[in-house]
């Protein structure tokens, strides 16, 4: 009887490529695709909504789950809609379910990785319903398009078809800012016309790899960054003139050296090649000089509905210290400068820690201190010298906090701590940690990217 099961368990269950069955699909999982069983073996199937029945083809059998396509829908969602967009790329993977829809799955997701991992208490967390957005399009204000040259010759510029690196030419995205978009077009023209030398993966030859445009909301200035595969950039002044004439919202242009074949999108060396180093963006009352390797969140209209949340749930006194920590270019700490006696931040990236240093003097406040170096280690530092501080706010990336920070915040015991998440999963993982001295108030989704199956959350937390 062992050996029948060993034998079972290793092959005979798994479903061949190209099969199909019958599907109706439960909910939907944490990167918006739909979940259906099919012999007790789950099944992710792209693109289908929660009660639709679909024939679904199996794409790759993984053991415990398989992943499909859809062949064929039996019985539509009644929250299904047409997608503006017809491509194959990712950025938009919830486009066909209707927004209002959009938003319950994003408080969902979180319930979901707290159902995971389980912190303390998490089935009396207040999970309140997601802020979302009364237009949600048009709202990313930087465009990282990769450029590439057809066999027939054109330039084109997009974003990888899902799952490779062939190039989807996008000469239309509903998410993006008309501006950028623009933008991209017509300098994609330009180098078509003046012949400078694209990029080829398989060769590894040629200069221009990536085209970077960002647009600050409230000066309508743009900058454009051209990635290249070298530190030569022919043409370049003809490059400029067609740029000056024909595009006078470019007030900044720069070029950052990649060179060779990588992973990584942006080299080492950013150089100024015409116009100025920095656009300036605004959130309420503060201002942000944004370089070109400068983290700033890609949708403005919702980080300052979100800093408006952060500043709630700290409800800093005059006379309290905060330490902003993964503080960037300043954002958070800048936002709640006024409501506070002393703000402490620290980065890892020096070139964020100069940007916020700037940051500060634009905005001409003078009780901040900005570092670089790790939280875990700066903090216990901090307090050794004598600096006592109230509250406490992290605004980790995807991957969630290290975990020696978590064991310096669970040591040093803010009164008053503010985690702000972009990952549903790490911020439940790193709760499960947390709770052993904190209790969560409550999780304020925000939904940052519409029309994706991304999410961000304010959580506040208070002492036990």
């Amino acid at each position: 009887m062992q050996y029948k099961k060993r034998n079972q368990d290793s092959g005979q269950n798994l479903l061949v490529s190209g099969k199909r069955f019958p599907l109706t699909i439960k909910r939907l999982g944490i990167n918006g695709e739909g979940i259906g069983y099919f012999k007790h073996k789950v099944i992710f199937v792209e693109g289908a909504l929660p009660n639709e029945v679909v024939v679904a083809e199996v794409v790759e059998d993984n053991g415990k789950y398989a992943t499909a396509k859809i062949h064929q829908i039996r019985t539509k969602s009644p929250y299904r809609i047409e997608k503006k967009d017809n491509y194959d790329v990712g950025g938009i993977e919830l486009e066909h379910l209707k927004y209002e829809e959009q938003l319950k799955f994003k408080k969902d997701v979180f319930a979901q990785a707290l159902e995971k991992f389980k912190p303390q208490g998490y089935q009396r967390f207040k999970l309140l319903p997601t802020i979302g957005m009364k237009h949600p399009f048009e709202y990313r204000n930087k465009a990282q398009f990769q450029v590439r040259k057809t066999i027939e010759g054109k330039v084109i510029a997009g974003l990888y078809k899902r799952g490779t690196h062939d190039l989807v030419d996008l000469p239309t995205f509903s998410t993006q800012r008309p501006l950028t978009m623009k933008v991209i077009r017509k300098i994609c023209k330009y180098l078509e016309n003046l012949e400078i030398p694209i990029y080829d993966e398989e060769s590894n030859s040629g200069i221009i790899k990536t085209i970077v445009v960002r647009e600050s909301f409230a000066t309508g200035e743009v900058q454009v960054v051209f990635i290249t595969n070298s530190e030569k950039l022919p043409k370049k002044r003809f490059l400029f003139e067609e740029i000056n004439n024909n595009l006078p919202e470019v007030t900044s242009v720069l070029q950052n050296i990649n060179k060779g074949k990588t992973s990584l999108v942006w080299g080492k060396t950013t150089k100024l090649l015409s116009g100025n180093e920095y656009i300036t963006e605004k959130l309420g009352n503060v201002e942000f000089k944004l370089s070109a390797r400068a983290f700033f969140q890609l949708n403005p209209y919702q980080t300052q509905k979100m800093y408006e949340e952060v500043k709630k749930a700290l409800a800093l006194g005059k006379a309290e210290k905060l330490i902003d920590a993964y503080c960037g270019v300043g954002t958070i700490g800048l936002f709640v400068a006024n409501e506070t006696n002393e703000i402490r931040g620290m980065d890892i990236t020096p070139e964020a820690i100069e940007d916020a240093k700037l940051n500060a003097k634009l905005n001409k406040q003078n009780n901040f201190l900005y570092t670089v170096g790790r939280a875990e280690n700066l903090i216990p530092e901090w307090q050794q010298n004598g600096f006592a501080f109230d509250a406490l706010v992290v605004d980790p990336p995807r991957t969630g906090m290290d975990t020696k920070l978590i064991k310096t915040i669970l040591k040093a015991k803010p009164r008053k701590f503010v985690y702000v998440s972009c990952n549903p999963s790490t911020l439940a993982r790193d709760l499960k940690e947390l709770t052993q001295v904190y209790y969560v108030d409550y999780i304020q989704s925000i939904d940052m990217f519409p029309q994706t199956a991304r999410c961000e959350a304010v959580v506040k937390l208070s002492r036990r």
